[in-house]
């Protein structure tokens, strides 16, 4: 039977919503025990923050200074070491699982699952490809461990409400040295995350200049919203490059997504197919994000945005 290990993504000592997404992947093996890995220098209270997740059977930690950044050289031998008691590894398929994960297959002699939609079987799994075009059926060696990436946006978050035991282990891997923290370059926000948000307004090629973004800004203030942008915003510098949502930015699944002043080209449908409703503003009547979009508006942004604001 499957004993899995799922690697907590964390910052700033606060557990990332992707690790309850991961772990819902996970329980979809039915397997005998999942457990929770958290390395950090103190990983006390994402430990226990973990160990409320429904279905979690134990929670490991790993306190050691090198882990106070999440740099995946470092952390994989960690990771490789203590995943040979696991049949399957899972990470959550965002920034930091897809810098992680590589490596630890790396170590462990495996090839990487990666983007996990649906669980088939034990060694069975469904992924899509050609940007969400296609699924295709991903079968692993059953004399192997699994070490796969969840997309995150297939799957919901596990209930909370468990209490499983929080365990420390120490672990004997030699590090590399070549690898160190520099810094961390990120946009301070009050907004909620990206790529955990409830709601998430986006801006796009039609908004026309990093100035006029404002008006985004707004009605994501109103609705109590993130933030995000189409790669075409991105490229025209109206906003910083890891708001880009799509095939090359995040793939993301909330429950309200608002498209102002964007096309709909493949590589942007592609990070917002899986989100509960899509509302799509754009004068454009014949944009391709009218085709997936559940309410659209055909109109002026500068006009309709205004009035949406104002009524809300």
């Amino acid at each position: 039977m499957a004993k899995v290990l799922v690697i907590a993504e964390h910052q700033g000592g606060k557990l990332n919503a992707s690790t309850a997404k991961t772990v819902s992947a996970a329980a979809a093996l039915n397997p005998d025990s999942i457990d929770v890995l958290v390395l950090a220098d103190a990983p006390d209270a994402v430990a226990a923050d973990a160990a409320q997740i429904t279905g979690v059977t134990k929670v490991l930690t790993v306190a050691n200074t090198v882990n106070a950044h999440a740099i995946a050289q470092v952390l994989a031998p960690q990771i490789a070491q203590i995943a040979k008691g696991y049949s399957h590894v899972f990470a959550p398929s965002t920034t930091f699982g897809k810098d992680l994960l590589p490596c630890v297959a790396a170590l462990l002699g495996v090839n990487q699952i990666s983007d996990l939609m649906t669980v088939e079987g034990s060694h069975s799994f469904k992924r899509p490809i050609y940007a969400g075009n296609a699924i295709i059926t991903v079968e692993a060696p059953a004399d192997q461990i699994v070490v796969a990436s969840v997309r995150t946006a297939s799957w919901p978050e596990a209930a909370r409400g468990g209490s499983a035991s929080v365990e420390a282990v120490s672990v004997d891997a030699a590090l590399p040295t070549h690898t160190r923290y520099v810094g961390l370059a990120s946009g301070a926000s009050d907004r909620p995350d990206l790529q955990s948000a409830k709601r998430v307004v986006s801006g796009g090629r039609g908004v026309g200049s990093e100035e006029n973004f404002q008006i985004i800004y707004k009605l994501a203030d109103k609705l109590g919203a993130a933030v995000g942008a189409s790669r075409a915003a991105v490229d025209a510098g109206y906003v910083p490059s890891d708001l880009q949502v799509g095939q090359t930015g995040k793939i993301i699944a909330p429950e309200l997504y608002v498209a102002v002043g964007i096309s709909g080209a493949i590589q942007h449908l592609t990070g917002i197919k899986d989100a509960g409703t899509i509302v799509a503003i754009n004068k454009d009547g014949d944009a391709p994000i009218f085709e997936i979009a559940d309410i659209g508006l055909v109109g002026d942004l500068f006009q309709v945005l205004p009035e949406l604001e104002a009524a809300l």
